[in-house]
């Protein structure tokens, strides 16, 4: 075991695809969802301490729990529960993802404690026994350990990586204040008209769409633009209908595809080089219908020691 610190940067996701079925006996929906690794970057940072602590630095920071009920202090729980051994760790986040925007912010600080506190205890847990870790903490965990893109299935955490040809510039639109997930996936459910416990057969099993994978093989940014889906759109637009002023901003400034991120708010528009993308981000500024406009390219690899 290491008596050093140990730090792990972690990018945001956006969902290219999320296709959402109906909800299962467990409580989850069942999902086909595309996730899509960018440079936006938590880093979370472990080191020995008598007992299990964690600090929050960075942007929204105020809005992160600092106490055991983080996310990522969770997995490092879980983690040192599966080696039989002591949880007593510092846990530092420093935050630059959007916190409760639909990027993964939390989930991803996640698998930074998780791949962190692997190296600090030096326990080379196996990345299949990580994975199945991280898939109790949360859909979205297994996907930052990973990055890149991948499809999703199950309820987000049955990961198979999809080939991508290039790389991807976007611009993210960050909202006042966040959406709870499962406000949105109730939202969901209430527009398509379904019962909670009877949802599960009334929906057409999710499935990614070809034409999005084919365009992210190929590198086609246009090709991805006009495939870009999210079936949570019509709820978040329901919750938070200023959103639809900042989906038209951005499209207006020539951004070739935009959705709204996950669960939102945050949304995402994809440009067809790095200067379009200047031009939107400027564009969504001068708006006034976000609160923070952020550019970002990828794929980009997953949680990583630094």
């Amino acid at each position: 075991m290491s008596s050093q610190s140990v730090t792990v940067r972690v990018p945001a996701k956006v969902n290219v695809q999320l296709a959402v079925g109906g909800r299962r006996p467990d409580g989850f929906h069942g999902l086909a969802s595309v996730f899509f690794a960018v440079g936006l970057y938590d880093r979370v940072t472990v080191a020995p301490a008598e007992r299990l602590s964690v600090g929050v630095t960075g942007t929204d920071a105020a809005h992160v729990p600092a106490d055991g009920s983080n996310l990522a202090a969770k997995a490092v729980r879980l983690l040192a529960a599966h080696h039989g051994i002591d949880s007593s760790v510092r846990l530092d986040i420093a935050k630059d993802i959007p916190v409760a925007g639909g990027m993964a912010g939390g989930s991803a600080d996640a698998a930074a404690a998780l791949v962190a506190c692997d190296a600090l205890w030096s326990t080379r847990t196996s990345p299949e026994a990580l994975g199945r870790i991280a898939a109790e903490l949360g859909s979205d965990v297994p996907f930052a350990l990973l990055g890149g893109v991948a499809l999703g299935e199950g309820r987000g955490e049955l990961l198979t990586p999809v080939p991508v040809g290039g790389t991807f510039h976007w611009v993210f639109a960050v909202a006042d204040g966040g959406l709870s997930t499962p406000a949105v996936y109730g939202e969901c459910d209430r527009l398509r008209g379904l019962t909670t416990g009877a949802a599960e057969h009334q929906v057409p099993a999710p499935v990614a769409d070809p034409a999005l994978l084919a365009a992210l093989r190929d590198g086609d940014a246009a090709a991805l633009g006009a495939a870009l889906s999210n079936d949570l759109q019509p709820a978040a637009l329901s919750l938070r209908p200023a959103l639809a002023a900042t989906l038209r901003a951005g499209s207006e400034a020539g951004a070739i595809g935009s959705l709204v991120s996950g669960s939102g708010p945050t949304c995402a528009f994809l440009a067809k080089d790095p200067q379009s993308a200047q031009t939107v981000a400027d564009a969504l500024t001068a708006s006034g219908t976000c609160r923070e406009v952020r550019s970002a390219e990828g794929p980009v690899g997953g949680a990583a020691v630094v």
